[in-house]
């Protein structure tokens, strides 16, 4: 009978971790209606669900970007942002990560990649995404050309043949700001770091305010089309 007490305690605890993580898992941000309207193919857009996410099929024939979302934030949240980049240049493939947290699905570039032929990839990603993008980015860069990071930043050393760029607002009230300093000195030498006077963590996406986040005194459109303009410049 002590044997099978014992026995139960670790199965017991096991369920108990199940359950805490099913709940801290199922509370994220949810991605506002605005949104919604991005998921639309358009004149210069055509977007399509994949087993991977979305792709935004804009113009561009040679260049697209692998996108990692936040953490614990619903994918669809940064249509806005990425229909827009996709109209202008660069063709998007979003990836949906398990539970919502990229750290879990790192190694999602994989299978994109292995759906569609470009000349060029990138890879990027906001908050947690854009650091487990970061990170993918350190150790594949035979087979990408740059990295863009939003409100994110690497925690590996980038190689010197990337593009890289951080991004993020002056208001952002989750960013670490000590470790991005500490963090720069893994950029390449032609890596950049962008601050969006006024724009805060959560305007890269659509979803919302942010838990801890700061006020921001652009709009979200406003705070996007900058970035959108910075990736295009630095790719």
């Amino acid at each position: 009978m002590r044997k099978k007490t014992l026995l139960l305690i670790p199965v017991s605890a096991i369920v108990v971790l199940c359950i805490a993580f099913l709940i801290y898992t199922g509370q994220y941000y949810h991605a506002e209606e605005s949104a919604c309207t991005a998921l639309e193919s358009d004149e210069s857009v055509i977007v399509t669900q994949k087993k991977y996410g979305w792709f935004f099929d804009g113009p561009s024939e040679t260049d697209a970007l692998i996108f990692y979302p936040g953490g614990k934030v619903e994918e669809t949240a940064y249509a806005p942002l990425l229909h827009r980049l996709a109209g202008q240049g660069m063709d998007i493939c979003l990836v949906r990560m398990p539970f919502r947290l990229a750290v879990l699905g790192a190694s999602k570039a994989d299978q994109v990649m292995a759906q569609h032929d470009y000349e060029h990839w990138y890879i990027g990603g906001h908050s947690l995404g854009g650091a487990m993008a970061a990170s993918y980015a350190a150790t594949h860069s035979l087979q990408l050309s740059g990295v863009f990071m939003l409100a994110a930043y690497p925690t590996k050393p980038l190689a010197d043949n990337m593009k890289a760029l951080i991004i993020y607002g002056s208001e952002d009230g989750v960013l670490n700001r000590s470790k991005l300093e500490e963090a720069i000195r893994y950029l390449p030498d032609s890596g950049e770091v962008y601050v969006i006077e006024g724009g805060n963590h959560a305007q890269f996406g659509n979803y919302g305010i942010q838990s801890g986040d700061g006020n921001a005194v652009i709009s979200p459109k406003e705070q996007q089309q900058r970035t959108v303009e910075w990736i295009l410049e630095n790719k």
